[in-house]
């Protein structure tokens, strides 16, 4: 007789023993199936959910346990086999390409996610999916970031996004803005959908991660990788208010039309005037561009191909699966990544983890082998990436391996320190808390020793003037802004423990090696006197002109879905009923659209139809071996001119060190404790050695002056200068360097105690 199974599918004698010796995992398996099991798993991870709240007595409940002992020590006995104790080894080999301000930038990302066919990475602080990659937008609409992303999902890319998840009340950067817009590129049924990913951290959920909230710091790496063969990593943000090119201009009057226009809507920014104002309607803009100029911004980032393009997509990997375990580990919209590599017993090492109930799968990256990629031997760059990240960030024990590169390089030096920073804030010891970071103390160790040998030897550092945060320096409002400049100043040169007084403790002149300086640029707003009496005849002004502009470039955009605080949004960023539209925005267009109809039917009686004889922008002038400004033209008066000049600070976003033309640390981490320390925000960075030495050049030196209270920021403040002598200083200016003034505010109160500063809250400052 026959022992197999029946057609009539009966039941199997040996089948049938094998149940009764294990009757409890026959049934277990019979019920997997059921909705009795779904209620299980479901109960099971609300438990889990719940249980959570218990951490809040356990801060180190992702260390305590016997796997997660066994994890840490992994990691630890892989970064200190590693120089400056970093996860990542150093690799020889790699082609960099270094990219500064953004125009250059945004145009070599834009290329190379155009090019993307399997995977692309993004981790920003802020990201604007409106954000125009080339200028000017009216000829590029197409290069418009989430057009770019849209393509790319629609072609079968799978696109993971990380932001960083704001307080509201502080930051309006609006994280939740960027999700749904990204997520409603590529709706249900559409080609693409699911193909585009977001996740935003830390959590603020207060039920389910009390015991993890983090209020205070961010997470404020800017990196991409595309496909394992290139990444970007640097201080530029795809946002807001970065655009910008090497001559700097202030000014976007336009009296010719929406063609020729750089910033539109939010893209126009001024910081110190006046802090971006309800992100999510991009076309807006409270700052009128025909009186005031925007902040140019400096910043400076990397392109790589080559083998550490491996680790920054390691970071990357092990940051989403921390994200998915601490947010999203019951949400089965995002998977696990598991990193070809790092498999098997080593995949705890990027944060995959496999509960009993998963939810989610489990996806190999990068999508098709190592082996076809762009890795090994591409160039002659010896680099290595490093990182500040702990437990809150990537649930890892803290690494501050930025901090390790920057102190032992800057002690090692022996011609030059250079320094571009946004930031400067940093101890000599252990008696400037509560700053913590001893960066100063290489600074000064490095110093004294040129100097006891009579090595000539410099520190040259640049910074902000004044950090980029809106308000009179007089204002009470303005006391965390006085408290950094108190602290950078206490850092530098201000009381016995600076880096200066050190210095000169030992026996040496600060001020025969180290120099601290600003960046400032000028320009002219076109507002001519034919502007002024088009607005005048046709009512309108040129303010709601710029905004329609605004809606007549940026038209395209995608409106994301909306979800409530702290819920998950179901419909993956779908319109639906959870963002019923209503037909303000449509009135509100058509208005605008009227009022510019009714502008430009005034052009032929203002005479603003013609080409005007001055031109949209000056900044170009400051640069070396352009034109004389004298020689530049002004359609009108002289004395009507005068009142469009203007000048601002030159902001200062670069990360970056360079060590006696060898060495360049690049990244996302300022000069303070915030960046350097690991605990507090997390933050990615490069370290570059090139076998190929390039001549480099300095900037002309200028000094700046200061406006009384009451002038318009920015303008000339003296109005008895005559206009023709405007011109000849102007003209005097070369380059954007200007010296810090290391006195300013000395005898003033900076940084007073109270709501705002207190032993609460001074290391938000630091």
């Amino acid at each position: 007789m026959s022992t197999s199974a029946p057609a009539d599918g009966g039941s199997n004698p040996e089948s049938f023993k094998e149940k009764m010796k294990n009757p409890i995992s026959a049934l277990r398996n019979k019920l997997k199936d059921t909705k009795l099991h779904d209620v299980k798993v479901g109960l099971i991870h609300k438990k889990h959910e719940i249980g959570k709240l218990g951490n809040l007595f356990n801060p180190n409940h992702r260390h305590d346990e016997e796997h997660e002992k066994i994890t840490d020590a992994k990691r630890t006995k892989i970064a200190e086999s590693h120089r400056f104790e970093s996860f990542a080894p150093e690799r020889p080999g790699n082609n960099i390409k270094w990219y500064v301000d953004g125009r250059d930038y945004f145009w070599a990302v834009s290329i190379a996610l155009e090019a993307a066919k399997e995977t692309i990475y993004i981790a920003d602080w802020w990201l604007s999916p409106e954000l125009f990659m080339r200028r000017p937008p009216y000829y590029n609409q197409e290069w418009r970031l989430d057009q770019i992303l849209k393509r790319r999902a629609e072609a079968g890319v799978k696109i993971f996004v990380i932001v960083y998840r704001e307080v509201e009340a502080a930051l309006t950067c609006n994280s939740e803005h960027t999700k749904h817009a990204l997520q409603a590129l590529c709706p249900e049924g559409s080609p693409g959908h699911g193909n585009i990913q977001v996740m935003r951290h830390p959590d603020h959920n207060v039920l389910e991660n009390a015991a993890d909230m983090t209020f205070y710091w961010a997470h404020h790496e800017k990196f991409i990788v595309i496909d394992y063969n290139l990444a970007f990593i640097g201080g530029l943000d795809l946002c807001f208010g970065r655009w910008d090119n090497h001559q700097h201009p202030l000014a976007d009057v336009h009296p010719e039309g929406v063609s020729t226009e750089v910033w539109p809507g939010q893209d126009f920014n001024n910081n110190r005037v006046m802090d971006f104002q309800n992100v999510k309607d991009w076309k807006a803009n409270e700052l009128s561009k025909a009186e005031y100029g925007r902040m140019p911004w400096h910043d400076v980032a990397m392109g790589v191909v080559g083998d550490c393009v491996y680790d920054i997509a390691e970071h990357f990997v092990l940051r989403w699966n921390f994200v998915k375990r601490d947010k999203y580990k019951r949400d089965d919209r995002f998977d696990w990544l598991v990193l070809e590599g790092r498999e098997g017993a080593d995949e705890d090492l990027i944060g995959v983890q496999r509960p009993k109930h998963p939810v989610g799968e489990y996806i190999h990256h990068p999508l098709s082998p190592l082996s076809t990629k762009t890795l090994g031997e591409r160039g002659t760059v010896h680099a290595q990436v490093v990182r500040s990240s702990a437990d809150w960030s990537s649930g890892i024990l803290t690494e501050h391996s930025i901090q390790n590169a920057y102190s032992e390089l800057i002690r090692n030096a022996q011609h030059y320190v250079y320094i571009e920073n946004q930031f400067f804030i940093t101890a000599t010891g252990e008696h400037q808390l509560p700053i913590k970071n001893t960066i100063g103390r290489a600074i000064v160790d490095a110093v004294v020793k040129a100097g006891k040998e009579g090595r000539k030897f410099r520190v040259i550092v640049l910074i902000p003037s004044i950090p980029g945060f809106a308000g009179d320096l007089r204002d009470d409002a303005a006391t965390g802004t006085r408290a950094i400049m108190d602290y950078q100043y206490k850092s530098i040169c201000r009381g016995e423990h600076s880096i200066f007084e050190q210095v000169r403790a030992q026996g040496v002149e600060p001020e025969n090696h180290i120099f601290f300086f600003n960046l400032r640029s000028y320009d002219r707003l076109n507002v001519t006197a034919k502007i002024k009496k088009q607005e005048e005849e046709s009512g309108v002004k040129y303010q709601d002109v710029q905004r329609a502009e605004a809606q007549e470039i940026m038209s395209e955009g995608i409106q994301g879905s909306r979800d409530h605080e702290g819920g998950r949004d179901k419909q993956m960023g779908l319109k639906s009923s959870l963002d019923p539209r209503d037909d303000s925005g449509d009135e509100d267009a058509e208005k605008l659209t009227d009022a510019k109809r009714k502008f430009e039917s005034k052009a032929d009686a203002a005479g603003t139809n013609e080409t005007p004889a001055s031109t949209d922008s000056v900044a170009k002038n400051a640069m070396h071996e352009q034109a004389n400004l004298v020689d530049e033209p002004w359609e009108g008066d002289l004395e009507g001119e005068a009142d469009n000049w203007i000048q601002e600070e030159l902001y200062i976003h670069g990360k970056v060190l360079i060590i006696d033309d060898k060495t360049v640390v690049c990244g996302s981490s300022n000069l303070n404790d915030r960046s350097q320390l690991g605990v507090h925000d997390s933050e990615l960075s490069i370290v570059m050695t090139d076998t190929k030495t390039i001549p480099i050049k300095t900037f002309d030196d200028y000094d700046k002056f200061l406006p009384p209270k009451g002038v318009r920021s920015g303008h000339i403040y003296d109005r008895m200068i005559p206009p023709q002598e405007i011109r000849q200083k102007l003209d005097q200016i070369k380059g954007h360097l200007v010296w810090m003034p290391l006195e300013f505010l000395k005898d003033a109160p900076m940084a007073e105690t109270g709501l705002q500063v207190n032993s609460w809250t001074e290391s938000i400052y630091t």
